[in-house]
């Protein structure tokens, strides 16, 4: 038994197939194609009903973006991959930014320590962190 996104799946598949084959005809169109072609059209409407009637089996949230990639004639398998890399990105740079303000602590702490070492003595062991 098949589950309902390969369901799903297949009737996409035969969707596009007929699709593309109305654009053949359409594209070389002769008078005596006309029942071929209203034929196919038929099978267009027939698909789209059954894809249709198979969307509430089928649980799937496609982001938006990726309808952007499609329309611009990119792959939308790229969009996993842009986004992963962009989340790399982004951590690369909250990592450096954490460093920066770790650094900036131990620097601050040490010269507080210089400056006032009773006061800073105080923070630190109402903090707890002697």
């Amino acid at each position: 038994m098949t589950s309902p996104l390969e369901n799903l799946e297949s009737q996409l598949e035969r969707f596009i197939e007929n699709v593309r084959q109305i654009r053949i005809i359409v594209s070389d169109f002769q008078p005596q194609g006309q029942n071929v072609l209203n034929q196919k059209i038929q099978l267009l409407v027939t698909g789209l009903q059954e894809i249709d009637k198979l969307k509430n089996q089928v649980d799937v949230n496609v982001p938006l973006e990726v309808f952007d990639y499609i329309d611009q004639g990119r792959n939308p398998q790229l969009y996993t991959k842009d986004c992963i890399d962009k989340a790399l990105t982004k951590n690369e740079e909250v990592k450096g930014k954490i460093d920066s303000y770790r650094k900036f602590k131990s620097n601050l702490l040490k010269e507080l320590d210089d400056t006032f070492p009773t006061e800073l003595a105080k923070y630190k062991a109402i903090r707890g962190d002697e």
